[in-house]
């Protein structure tokens, strides 16, 4: 994108490891391009200090075996099978997405805002480092987003490398450049990030980008391919990835120098094929359709708008993401451009903000997309809003997280506290996108939970005291953050925070008493002095009262006792202007956590649209008031209990590495909300899945159990599997020969035990089948000598199997396909192969290695280099007409082998004439 961009984004955006951020302008043209180079080292930010994310060390580092996330190139589309990807049963999104409540404009914070204003962030999502994009782990300073009110569409912004790559060729304490190894053009959403958005009505999008120095070698052109029928079979494969995967579409980032004017016409009927298979596109304002050149019109016009309606094939995609040196001029003809094409510029064209690199101090005025009743006139898109997380210092600290939830509050509200605007050039998303809501039905439940914790918490009892993040089981954000008011004119309010317990570092402006959460991970705490009755409005809904229902709020009251009480606040559809206060008795006492339950019975018939909390103030000032609310609970008087769940099972334990995968059959989204995983009683984990990957798993002897969630917070009789891992061979390992055979061994004797190995993430099933013969070893025969993974289980009398994740032997690599290779008198243009495996390719005239150009001005290398090589370091002058030219490649395994491109003269001569390639 047109933008001061992170380099790093080597990766795509990915945050690369570097420890100052440097940063680069895309030029317009391709002169623009060589004069971006020479910027790099005048545009060093003066005020960055903050480093990119590092992998995680210690407990949080990456498990053996740990399920991730990778990118793909258009080969690799080509190639792909659910069954054939790596990790592709484990890091699935399940969760629909769900429906949102309809607008109501008395119940939004700015009555006067236009709800059909749409909002797409493109960010990174966990910030995780290249090789750790999990949908859940062990470490609590995570970024989680916790403003999905604010958006419609989440697309993930950074890089991911393909399958395949040897973590050990990177290295994050070197230069940034130092990353010689290959990103997909595409990266997938994070299945957790997917989750949640569909949890909140929010679409998920994967990203497609190419550049001249982001995908080395990749380009547009491969992504284009048709078949023999004039099908495109990568944009088949990209719809069927989306729906396995679970997410719902693609932003294009196309910003190579150019798209052939040839092209053009082909790539809008890619675009067609996403579009019209059910999935959303945004594509990017890059692409001049008349010249085909990289020129940003930073406006919606009929250079650009073909990629969103063209005139002979219709709706080629969804919308647009303008590029950000927009004006009022140029958004007001943007709207007038898409309402003469019949579209809907507030749904179809998006205002680009480029807030990774201003932040709060953006260079132009989101003020110019209101028309003049102060309305967005073109939806609000956003690049690079995890800036927040992924650009504060110190920022994998957990004592440093209270800042990263401040500056999140602020982007998105305009107000780090909740209170009074304290943004002085940045007035907040939510000042020109309203909020919005899935909330609706009979039932809500909510606890809180932000989706990460120092600890797990069960019913206020530490469950599990180890740190967690986990957005799959985040709870609906609290939709105002933070609207709480207080009678009488300027009378202070209480502060509003998420109290995560005595291990957190809160904010400064904070004094209260840190008691955590009553389940999950935390639980939300009114603080202060309270010199006036407080209104906190918490959530838009759209939630039916029946004759049955009742609303629960656990609480503690943590301070002394006084002559406050604690209200549930709610207000109805048929006069959204009232509150309606329902009072909890007794409620200004200090007490242990407390549930009070709250008849409904009253407004039956009646549809609440907000839900929040009332503290009626004392006679006199109550000093240092403290009240935490841990959970909300709307029932509807029937059992919403969910069954208990079937086919639990222990998918792999892998002991050796103290990793656990389970499984079990996933039920109706409508009748479980999430699955909750237990060890003796410990909490492991949860999910909407029907997978679970535990980390950390010693456990010995004993009983795991499995409880389905409903929407209402009711849990189900759990599912039981008793193991015992003291009577079983002990922990399995393997080695694997050149032959291909694979030996497995364990410490403790088992005469006859049962092994089993089969193959994982392959697209052809292997098994393999023996017994023991020798108590403590068995060697399987006749497996592939060409790499891949496998599973292996040893069984043995009633011990719990225990198991190990290895990889087979690559001892081959394919030839180079000579016919990859154009060659014009003596010019010689040089296509990568379509295969997984390789690595590098090793071009030689008469035996001497030939050169070649690596992204980002990095240098030339003897070879090419799978993801780092220019597209146009592919096209090679030869320097004698009767040289032998060969190609030999390597892949990441060392093995070689080399294809005669052309023979010397001398040979061709010798075979009777002379041969031209």
């Amino acid at each position: 994108m047109p933008k001061l961009k992170r380099l790093s984004c080597c990766g795509g955006g990915n945050p690369c490891r570097i420890l100052s951020e440097v940063r680069v302008l895309h030029g317009r043209s391709f002169t623009a391009v060589a004069v971006a180079v020479a910027l790099v080292v005048t545009l060093l930010p003066s005020s960055a200090t903050a480093s990119d994310t590092l992998p995680w060390e210690g407990v949080a580092a990456k498990g053996a075996n740990q399920p991730y996330q990778h990118g793909y190139t258009s080969a690799d589309l080509l190639r792909w099978t659910p069954e054939s990807d790596l990790f592709g049963d484990m890091t699935r999104a399940r969760v629909p997405l769900q429906p949102r409540v309809a607008p109501l404009k008395a119940t939004q914070a700015d009555p006067n805002l236009d709800p059909a204003v749409q909002q797409l962030t493109l960010a990174g999502d966990y910030g995780n480092a290249f090789f750790e994009s999990y949908p859940y782990n062990n470490e609590f300073s995570a970024y989680l987003f916790n403003y999905w009110q604010y958006t419609d569409y989440y697309a993930a912004w950074h890089g991911m490398p393909t399958e395949g790559v040897p973590e050990k060729l990177y290295d994050p304490k070197l230069d940034w450049r130092e990353k010689w190894f290959e990103f997909g053009m595409l990266n997938l959403p994070n299945s957790g990030y997917t989750n949640a958005a569909h949890k909140n009505g929010v679409k998920s999008l994967g990203c497609i980008f190419f550049s001249e120095n982001d995908r080395g070698t990749q380009t547009y052109t491969e992504m284009l391919v048709q078949d023999e029928n004039g099908d495109y079979p990568v944009a088949r494969k990209l719809v069927e990835l989306a729906r396995w995967y679970g997410f719902d579409g693609y932003f294009i980032n196309q910003e190579e120098p150019s798209v052939a004017v040839a092209d053009i016409p082909r790539y809008k009927a890619f675009l067609k094929v996403l579009r019209d298979s059910g999935l959303y596109v945004q594509f990017y304002d890059s692409v001049d359709t008349i010249t085909g050149l990289r020129v940003y019109q930073n406006e919606f016009n009929s250079q650009n708008s073909p990629f969103v309606r063209d005139p002979e094939l219709g709706d080629v995609s969804d919308s647009m993401f303008l590029n950000y040196w927009w004006n009022k001029s140029k958004l007001t003809s943007s709207r007038n451009h898409a309402r003469s094409l019949g579209l809907d510029p507030r749904r179809a064209v998006f205002a680009g903000l480029e807030a990774g690199k201003d932040q709060f101090k953006q260079r132009f005025n989101l003020d110019d997309n209101l028309d003049a009743d102060g309305v967005p006139m073109n939806g609000i898109a956003t690049l690079g809003a995890d800036f927040v997380h992924s650009d504060m210092a110190d920022k994998e600290n957990d004592a440093k997280q209270w800042q990263a939830y401040d500056r999140e509050r602020r982007w998105w509200t305009g107000s780090s506290t909740g209170g009074a605007d304290d943004a002085a050039n940045w007035k907040g998303i939510s000042s020109y996108i309203t909020e919005r809501s899935t909330i609706s039905g009979t039932t809500f439940d909510t606890t809180f939970n932000t989706g990460h914790g120092l600890e797990y918490v069960e019913k206020g009892a530490v469950s599990n005291p180890a740190e967690w993040s986990n957005i799959n089981i985040q709870d609906h954000p609290v939709t105002w953050q933070w609207n709480i008011s207080a009678s009488g004119d300027g009378t202070p309010v209480l502060g509003v925070d998420y109290d995560y317990g005595p291990r957190y570092t809160k904010a400064d402006r904070f004094s209260y008493q840190q008691v955590g959460a009553y389940q999950g991970g935390s639980s939300l705490v009114l603080t202060g002095d309270l010199a006036a009755d407080n209104y906190l409005k918490l959530y838009r809904t759209n939630l039916s009262v029946t004759d049955k229902s009742k609303l629960g709020i656990t609480y503690r009251k943590v301070s002394a006792d006084d002559a406050s009480q604690l209200r549930a606040a709610v207000t109805f559809a048929d006069d959204p202007d009232t509150v309606v206060h329902l009072p909890i008795e007794a409620s200004g006492a200090r007490t242990g956590w407390t549930k009070a339950s709250l008849d409904l019975s009253p407004y039956a018939g009646r549809t609440i649209v907000t839900l929040g909390l009332f503290v009626a103030a004392g006679p006199a000032t109550i000093e240092n008031y403290q009240l935490n609310v841990g959970r909300m609970t709307l029932t509807d008087g029937e059992s919403h209990v969910p069954p208990t769940p079937t086919g639990f099972h222990i998918r792999a334990a892998l002991t050796g590495t103290d990793e656990l995968e389970l499984g079990w059959n996933l039920d109706d989204y409508d009748r479980v909300a999430e699955y909750a995983v237990y060890d003796n009683g410990v909490y492991l984990g949860g999910t909407y899945d029907d997978v679970l990957y535990v980390k950390r798993f010693t456990g010995q002897k004993g009983t795991l159990e499995l409880r389905a969630v409903g929407h209402d917070g009711s849990v189900s009789e759990p599912a039981i599997i008793r193991y015992d891992f003291r009577r079983a061979p002990g922990d399995v390992k393997a080695t694997t020969a050149a032959d291909g055979s694979v030996t497995v061994t364990w410490p403790k004797a088992a005469p006859g035990a049962r092994v089993r190995l089969e193959s994982a993430y392959s697209g052809t099933r292997i098994v393999r089948e023996v017994t023991s013969t020798d108590a403590t070893s068995a060697t399987l025969t006749r497996l592939p000598t060409t790499g891949g993974h496998y599973l292996v289980t040893v069984s043995h009398s009633s011990a719990t199997p225990v198991s190990y994740r290895g990889e087979f032997a690559d001892t081959h690599v394919e030839a180079y396909p000579a016919a990859l290779v154009t060659v014009t008198g003596n010019l010689f243009r040089f296509r990568t192969p379509s295969t997984a495996d390789w690595y590098k390719l090793h071009v030689k005239e008469d035996g001497v290695a030939k050169t070649f150009a690596t992204t980002y001005s990095s240098g030339a290398k003897p070879y090419i280099i799978r993801g780092r090589t220019t597209l146009a370091a592919l096209t090679v002058m030869m320097d004698r007409l009767d040289s032998e030219v060969t190609v030999t490649i390597e892949d990441y395994a060392g093995n070689t082998t080399t294809t005669v491109v052309r023979a010397a003269l001398a040979e061709r001569l010798s075979e009777g004439g002379l041969r031209v390639p």
